[in-house]
Order: structure tokens, then C-alpha cells, then sequence
């Protein structure tokens, strides 16, 4: 069938497309994915069968892209009828049509008859077809008067600019085939659309609907691309490259009984962007393995069709795969500030207390001093919540002069997280390691794995196991993410792990890293970090000054010890915080007083309060009236007035607790009755405790409730641990549970202030245990006077503050004997039986 019998309907629907103007004789490609260009493709082309339901009218939308909107704008009047080669259909990045449309001839839209689901109106037809199959021989001459002279003149243009270029480009030989093919009428459309212009330039040569128009508005475009070679030639030797550039083609375009090539405006800025991206990788100094997959991964980009760069999700998964590896910092590094003076000055300053964690910070600077190729240590910082782990981290970046990031490991449940994914998912991007290294741009900062004893695990992999590889200093110089699939020198990166406990992480993890106990702070060192750093910092969030609020440390040891009750200092900020927002208020108040006071208003506030004198001073009745009544008491006495109750210490990831043990007894048959979530650890410590009374309760005169010697004839044994819903375990109770229940069966009581832990043995031995520091400072913060520990833990208290051990009275114990001496008044005797020899 021959494009002369091609005759396109008088209804046509209509493609409204900001991508480009499709001039006749042209194929351009086009992306579809508004609603009403979506229907078109599914409703006329998709469940066409003919030849005409392939034709569809193509209007330039010159709305503002960033504009648009479901409303139908004002149609431009003139079109483009095409035929649609091909249609392709994708999902990503969202989904939408690509359609190969060639342009046939020009319409003038005369009405329109409907705007949805798409637009259909009626056309007339402006352009013969028969002009685009017309041989060349048949066509326009220099005898055609005016418009021939006009056609003779731009052949001769665009041979000229033919001759400008080399005939050995192929690019060159197609425009030389269609201008010895094609007839003369159609050289304006063919051309223009063929050479670099704008979108408005194309769109004045649709708009010309007499040919000598045409001739006329197409000729200067033309003319200015030989201006510009004859300029480029004079400055430097035209290379091929150029001459693609100033002929910007697309593959594939089909005319009726002939193909050619037609223009992609963004194909040079993708050309220069790739030699932009080329010289980055030669630029990234990377290692060889690396280079040569970059190189790889280039040559492979290189051969895509760029008409295909905004379909094929391939070229994006591969740009942005060279995008990361140019972006790594290879060889770039920070230089350490290894001035240990000025180290401990700044970590002073940011940090009271904390003397071990300072140590092993300028121990690493003094190392690195003398070794520069010292590999990053892997340290773990395990505290409760509150005592400063992150910041420490943040203090040491900023001591060694390194860049800092940290990253959230809390609930990470997928080692992908960790490793990254692999580059066959779509939507993969590498793990959150590699991704710290492109934010922070060096490879030698501080990377912070917060939380690292709350990893999860699933169905996704272990992130904890994926771990083992970046903590090990044997490993990590060769860390290779799944993204990436070449090795990256992880050996200089200073990794600071933080955990609240360490029964959580997995052994072959915490063997990796070197672990540094973070204790609370004891009551002393929370009002110096108070005054030092907490309330200058919330003065300044708050917008108060100290001019205007006091808080004198009295105060401060009411807020410590009557509303906190915390191994960390969160909970003193924020009581602090709430007492800077009610001193706001007052300041506020007082401020709009003073600002709008007028001569008026003068008489109607001389019965109003006047304004508070600065600063505010908080005593212990502003105290009360800003945070309510106090909420922790001290209980420790006043519990202790029945035979039955005794006072241990508890270590949990929160810190140091002390915990009450109760015990009552009720006529029964021997039954032992424990209550308050108890772990099978402590209920078996509870059942070593009674046997070993009962094996002893002659020895310390041991009764039942009737006086029997066997404390458990006929009687009933309840023993309870307070709070309840609490979830309690661990064998440090066991010297608790033994003191309490001799208070309840010799009806003596146990000292008030006194708190003890302790593993015990079926022989009535105390064995050690740990978290003595944090034990002990809760002892301190509840007012406890006297502090039983067993023997072995002696070495423990080495490490307590000075202050700490003046105010307490330790005792060590061997054994149980020791332990209900130390625990009652005037001690526990001990009946021995007096051996009589019988020689």
C-alpha cells in the first residue's frame, strides 16, 4: 500500500506531549503517562486492527511542565498527524507508554469534540501526502519562480553543510542519502528536525503552512548551524564527535519506503555527561580491582541506546552503580589532630567523670603518635541508658579532628542492612556502611553502631553475623558489600560499638570488640555534669539566660534524689527542662506587662501582681509547685519494721536497682510459694536457700510457728519480690533470700540500712557476681549505710568513687555465717554443738 492512498481521518484523537514537535517526515519517541494520553494508548491504539487506528494527532502542549495539571489547556492549532510504529509498555520508574510515532502531514484542529477519557477533534488536513513519495527528479526547480529560488537555495545550504563534515561518519552519509532522495518540499521538515534546534524553533516551523513560509523560517536555522561549524573549524579540527553533535540523531525513524534519522535534543548533554562521568573514574583513584569493574560497567553503558536511557531500568541500576563508585572516598582521608593535651582538655570539657572511656581515648592518640599505620581499634561502650556512650563518640570525632556518623543498628533485622543487596533487585542500593562512607566523604571517620545489642533477626539473615566482617580488624580491609562486589579498606575506620548489656550480643561478636563498662553516675557527679552542661544547655533551648532563673545545687539534689531515680542524667534534663518552661512563662508574662503598659491601662493593673524579681531562684517550694510532689521516697527504713524482709541489690540493662524480698509464713503442709516473675535461675536460688536453713536451723535455733525445729513442719512459706510486673532472674539474690527468711523464722529484723548480693551454694558458701558497680551505686542513691558483698568482688570496689566508698560501709563474706552476722543487729549466734570425747 503506497503513503499516496494514506488518507488520515477528519476525527482524529489527540496526544497533548511536552517531549519535543513531531514535524512530518520525522520519528520521534515519546513518553506517555498522563491519564488522557494513558487512555488513548489503551483504547484506540492498543485495541485498534486497523490501519487508521494507528493514526493519531500530535499537539505540542507549551504549557510549563512544572505547572500542569487535569485540566485541558488551550490546544495549539496546528499538528501533526503520525502513524504510531511502536508502542512498549513499562511499570518503571512508574507506569507509562513509549510510543515511535512518524509524523505524515500537518492539521489545523477545526473543533473539538470530546476532552475525555482523551481528546478527540476534528481536523482538516493541511499537507499533501503525496509530496513525501514524489521522486526527487519530480520535484521543486529553480524554474518554480520564487519558490523554487527558495528551495534551490536551501539545498544548496545543506550541501554546503554536508560538505563540512566527514562523509565517513555514518551519521554524515544517512543526511547524504536523504538529500539526494527526498523531494525538496519535504527538506524543511526533514532537516529541521534533523539538526540542533529548540523545541520553539521547531515549533515555528510547523506552525508555517505555506511552503514558501516553510522555506523561509527553516533557512535561518540552517544557515546558523554553518556559522557555527565555520567557527568551530577556525578554533580547532573538527572531530567526529563534533559532528554527531551538531547532527543529533536517534535510531530507527521510518518514513513510508524510506528510513532516516531524526534529532534527541538531550543526546550531547548525555554525551558530555558520559565523558563527565569517564573522567570521574579515572579521577577516583580507586584500587585496580575496582577500576577495572568501573571500566567494565562504562564500556557496557556505552553500548545502550541512548533512546532506550529513559526505559531500560538497566541503564539506571548502572549509572547509579558508577555514581557510588566515583562518589567513594578511596584515598581520601582526614588528618588526625594528635595533640594529647589539647585532647584531654576537650574531653574534659564535654565529659565530668568518665575517667576509663578518656584513658582508652588518649592511649589511642599517644599509640598513634608513635605508629602512624595503627589500625582503628573496635571499641564497645556498655552502660545504662543516659550515661553519655554517643556522645563520647561524637567528642572523640571531633577530639581527633575525624568526621563522625552514626548509624541506628536498633531493631535491624535484615543483613542487607549491613551488606547491602545485590545488584540483580531492582530498587538495590548498597548497606548502611558503605553508605556512611559516601556521606561523610572520608575513609577514616568515627562510624557510632548504636545500639548494637538490639539487632533482630529473620528470615532475611543475621545483621548481627553480617557484622562479624566490618568489627574485625583481620577482615575489614577487604570488606566487600554486596552493591558494590569489589573490596573497600574498612582498617582505618574508628568503630565505636554501644549496648546497654552484653548477654544480648552473640559471643563471637563481642569477641571482636573491646568492651568498656560505662557505670551510672553516682549523686555528686550529677550535680557537677547539672550545672556544668545541663542547665546552661537548656537555658539556651529555652531562651533564658542565668540572669533571669538560678537553680542552686540544693535544688538540683532535691530534683536527683526526690524525682529521678536513674543511672543516667535524661530524666534530670527534661525535670530541668520543665523547670525552664515554667520560668518561661513568668519571664513572658513579665515581658508583655512591661511592653504594653500605657497611662490607660496603668489604673486597671495596679491590683495585678507585679512582675518577679530576676533572676528566679527555685527552692524547694517552687520545686514542688513546678513538678508536683515528690515521687521516689525514701522507703528503705520504713519497709523494714517486720521480721520477713530484706534488702538486695539487682543489675539490669537500666543500671543498678535495689529490690526488696518478702516473706511471709502460714500454717501448711511444707509448701514453698514463690511470686513476682521470677526466672528459674532465682527460684532454684529460693530452694537452696530453705535447704540450707533447714539443714542448719538447730545451729541458729530455727523454728516453725509452733516451735518446732523444723522450720517447715506443718507451715506454708510465701516468698514474694515486689514490683511485680517485672521480669526478674539471676543468681545475686541468693544471700537475700537466706537473710530474709532467718529474719522470718527467728522473728528478728534485719537492719535498715543495709543491702546485699551474693550467689550462694548448697554448703552455705557466697560466690561472686557481677555489675558491682552499678549495684552499689544504687545502694548510695536509696540512702543504704552498709553493703554486703561476697569476698571475690572485693577487687570491684577499686573502681568506685572516692565519695562512694566514705559514705558506705562494705563487708565482705566468705560465707552465710558472715552474711547474717553483718545483717542483724548485734549479729545472728550461732548454737555450736559441744563435742564430748568419749576416751
Amino acid at each position: 500500500m503506497s503513503s499516496g492512498e494514506i488518507q488520515i481521518p477528519n476525527r482524529l484523537p489527540l496526544l497533548l506531549t511536552h517531549e519535543g514537535v513531531l514535524l512530518p517526515g520525522s520519528t520521534v519517541r515519546f513518553s506517555v503517562d498522563s491519564p488522557r494520553n494513558m487512555q488513548l494508548v489503551r483504547q484506540r491504539l492498543l485495541k485498534g486492527t486497523s490501519l487508521k487506528s494507528t493514526i493519531i494527532g500530535v499537539i505540542p502542549d507549551t504549557r510549563d511542565p512544572e505547572h500542569d495539571s487535569n485540566d485541558l489547556p488551550t490546544l495549539h492549532k496546528i499538528g501533526t498527524a503520525g502513524i504510531a510504529v511502536q508502542v512498549v509498555g513499562s511499570n518503571w520508574p512508574k507506569p507509562h507508554y513509549t510510543l515511535l510515532i512518524t509524523g505524515l502531514c500537518r492539521f489545523r484542529v477545526s473543533a473539538l469534540l470530546k476532552e475525555r477519557p482523551f481528546i478527540l477533534a476534528e481536523v482538516e488536513q493541511l499537507d499533501k501526502l503525496e509530496q513525501y513519495t514524489t521522486p526527487a527528479a519530480q520535484g521543486l526547480s529553480a524554474d518554480d519562480g520564487e519558490l523554487g529560488k527558495l528551495s534551490q537555495k536551501f539545498h544548496q545550504a545543506a550541501v554546503q553543510l554536508l560538505g563540512m563534515l566527514d562523509m565517513s561518519v555514518p551519521v554524515v552519509a544517512k543526511f547524504r542519502r536523504l538529500l539526494d532522495s527526498l523531494p525538496r518540499e519535504t527538506l524543511p521538515d526533514v532537516v529541521a528536525s534533523m539538526i540542533r534546534t529548540s523545541n520553539k524553533e521547531k515549533l515555528q516551523v510547523l506552525d508555517a503552512v505555506s511552503l514558501e513560509e516553510r522555506f523561509k523560517t527553516a533557512l535561518p536555522l540552517l544557515t546558523k548551524q554553518i556559522d557555527g561549524l565555520k567557527l568551530l573549524q577556525k578554533t580547532r579540527k573538527l572531530s567526529p564527535d563534533s559532528e554527531k553533535k551538531v547532527l543529533s540523531v536517534r535510531k530507527g525513524g521510518v518514513f513510508p519506503g524510506r528510513q532516516f534519522n531524526v534529532d534527541e535534543e538531550d543526546e550531547d548533554d548525555n554525551g558530555d555527561d558520559m565523558a563527565a562521568l569517564e573522567r570521574k573514574v579515572h579521577e577516583a583513584n580507586m584500587p585496580e580491582a575496582a577500576f577495572k569493574v568501573c571500566l567494565k560497567e562504562l564500556k557496557r553503558l556505552k553500548k545502550m541506546p541512548q533512546s532506550m536511557y529513559q526505559t531500560m531500568p538497566e541503564y539506571a541500576l548502572t549509572r547509579n552503580y558508577l555514581d557510588l563508585m566515583v562518589e567513594l572516598p578511596w584515598s581520601k582521608s582526614t588528618k588526625d589532630c594528635l595533640d594529647i593535651r589539647a585532647a584531654r582538655t576537650l574531653l574534659d570539657n564535654d565529659h565530668y567523670a568518665m575517667d576509663k572511656l578518656k584513658r582508652r581515648v588518649l592511649e589511642y592518640i599517644a599509640v598513634k603518635q608513635l605508629k602512624t599505620s595503627l589500625k582503628g581499634p573496635i571499641l564497645c561502650f556498655v552502660g545504662p541508658p543516659g550515661v553519655g556512650k554517643t556522645s563520647v563518640g561524637r567528642s572523640l570525632a571531633r577530639t581527633l579532628g575525624r568526621e563522625f556518623h552514626r548509624i541506628a543498628l536498633g531493631g535491624v533485622c535484615d543483613q542487607s542492612d549491613i551488606r547491602g543487596h545485590r545488584r540483580t533487585y531492582v530498587g538495590s542500593m548498597p548497606g548502611r556502611i558503605i553508605n556512611g562512607l559516601k556521606t561523610v566523604g572520608v575513609n577514616n571517620p568515627v562510624f557510632l553502631l548504636d545500639e548494637v545489642d538490639k539487632l533482630g533477626k529473620s528470615l532475611q539473615g543475621d545483621p548481627a553475623a553480617a557484622l562479624l566482617e566490618v568489627l574485625d580488624p583481620e577482615q575489614n580491609h577487604s570488606f566487600t558489600d554486596h552493591y558494590l562486589n569489589v573490596a573497600f579498606d574498612l582498617s582505618q575506620v574508628l568503630f565505636i560499638a554501644t549496648a546497654n548489656t552484653t548477654t544480648t550480643i552473640p559471643p563471637a561478636l563481642l569477641d571482636r570488640m573491646e568492651v568498656l563498662q560505662v557505670p551510672g553516675y553516682t549523686q555528686e557527679e550529677k550535680v557537677e555534669i547539672a550545672h556544668r552542661h545541663l542547665i546552661p544547655n537548656q537555658l539556651e533551648q529555652h531562651g533564658l539566660t542565668p540572669q533571669q532563673l538560678h537553680i542552686p545545687q540544693d535544688t538540683t539534689q532535691d530534683i536527683i534524689s526526690s524525682y529521678t531515680r536513674e543511672a543516667g542524667v535524661r530524666s534530670l534534663e527534661r525535670k530541668i527542662g520543665a523547670i525552664c518552661r515554667a520560668v518561661a512563662v513568668k519571664v513572658a508574662e513579665a515581658h508583655k506587662v512591661t511592653n504594653t503598659e500605657t497611662p490607660e491601662t496603668a489604673m486597671l493593673q495596679e491590683d495585678n501582681a507585679d512582675p518577679p524579681e530576676m533572676p528566679i531562684v527555685i527552692d524547694h517550694n517552687t520545686l514542688k509547685d513546678i513538678l508536683g510532689p515528690p515521687v521516689f521516697q525514701m522507703e528503705v527504713s520504713e519497709r523494714l519494721t517486720l521480721p520477713g524482709v530484706a534488702l538486695g541489690l539487682a543489675w539490669s540493662p537500666l543500671g543498678g536497682e535495689i529490690m526488696f524480698v518478702e516473706a511471709s509464713r502460714m500454717a501448711g503442709e511444707g509448701q514453698l510459694t514463690l511470686t513476682g516473675q521470677l526466672g528459674d535461675v532465682m527460684k532454684e536460688s529460693a530452694h537452696l536457700a530453705i535447704s540450707w536453713l533447714r539443714g542448719n536451723a538447730k545451729n541458729y535455733q530455727l523454728t516453725n510457728m509452733v516451735g518446732a525445729p523444723n522450720p517447715l513442719e506443718g507451715t506454708d512459706i510465701h516468698l514474694h519480690f515486689p514490683a511485680g510486673a517485672v521480669t526478674k532472674d539471676g543468681p545475686s539474690a541468693g544471700v537475700t533470700i537466706v537473710t530474709c527468711l532467718a529474719s522470718l523464722f527467728s522473728g528478728r529484723l534485719v537492719r535498715s540500712d543495709v543491702a546485699m548480693t551474693g550467689e550462694i551454694t548448697l554448703r552455705g558458701l557466697v560466690l561472686p557476681v557481677g555489675g558491682i558497680k552499678d549495684k552499689v551505686l544504687a545502694a548510695h542513691r536509696a540512702g543504704v549505710k552498709r553493703v554486703i558483698l561476697p569476698k571475690r568482688n572485693e577487687k570491684d570496689l577499686e573502681e568506685l568513687p572516692a565519695n562512694v566508698q566514705a559514705d558506705l560501709d562494705f563487708v565482705t563474706v566468705a560465707d552465710l555465717e558472715e552474711v547474717l552476722n553483718a545483717s542483724f543487729d548485734g549479729g545472728f549466734p550461732l548454737l555450736r554443738p559441744q563435742l564430748s570425747s568419749r576416751l
